[in-house]
């Protein structure tokens, strides 16, 4: 049984806080004033970002998250393209759907197959007040039945399938290569058979091929890589890439 020390604790003056009620609000202060930043367009530094995430994510945000001024760029072409509904493929910690929310008008579902990391997204969201705009879903990409969207955003979100165990962010789920071409496969399907007029954004690509069914209409590389955005303009191709990465 634990003691009970009520006797000796003091009884706080009006207006009187501990340390831990000051961090608190120090941090809601700092995501409200970082959201509107990115609500206008302003943009944002990552690190600040960042300091949102769960430490030990934060070590691999540069190899493994989207920066934030790729999705301030990719939420700007969604609103002028008019896209309103978005499908994150391998949403990992939920980065590019909540700073893209922030920045968009857009609605937005991250697919992604670490049960930890799709806490951690919610998490984020709520951070950011974005919770209703945003649905994270936990599944492998080759179980998932993508979600109807006007537009599919992937960054290389198979290549950790091919990454040597030291630069893998853990050992919680399958990887390896049979995983990386069946997902690669499943996606190239995806993509193929979408309807006409759907939107594809790859940031350092996908690992697979675009088909000539789809047209690019932005392009930026400016970034650390490429993102470019497509539009499938027939239902059908004749069969030639555009595009593998």
């Amino acid at each position: 049984m634990k003691a009970d020390r009520t006797e000796n604790v003091a009884a706080p003056r009006m207006g009187q806080t501990d340390g831990t009620a000051d961090a608190t609000l120090d941090s809601d202060v700092e995501a409200r004033e970082l959201g509107d930043a990115l609500r206008a367009g302003a943009g944002a530094h990552d690190d600040d970002f960042d300091q949102f995430i769960p430490h030990e994510d934060r070590r691999v945000s540069a190899d493994y998250w989207t920066p934030v001024r790729v999705a301030t760029r990719a939420a700007q072409w969604l609103d002028y393209f008019g896209a309103r509904s978005v499908v994150d493929v391998g949403s990992g910690v939920g980065k590019f759907c909540v700073a893209a929310a922030l920045g968009s008008h857009c609605q937005f579902t991250g697919i992604e197959h670490r049960t930890r990391l799709v806490t951690a997204s919610r998490a984020l969201a709520r951070t950011f007040d974005v919770e209703d705009r945003i649905d994270f879903v936990q599944s492998a990409m080759t179980d998932a039945i993508w979600p109807k969207a006007d537009a599919y955003y992937l960054y290389n979100p198979f290549g950790e399938n091919l990454c040597q165990f030291e630069y893998q962010l853990d050992r919680e789920v399958e990887l390896g290569i049979d995983r990386y071409k069946r997902e690669i496969a499943a996606a190239e399907r995806f993509i193929e058979h979408a309807p006409r007029g759907t939107f594809l954004l790859t940031y350092n690509g996908f690992g697979g091929r675009v088909p000539d069914s789809y047209e690019q209409v932005a392009i930026d590389r400016d970034q650390p890589y490429e993102l470019r955005m497509w539009r499938k303009a027939r239902q059908a191709g004749s069969g030639r890439v555009l595009r593998s990465g």
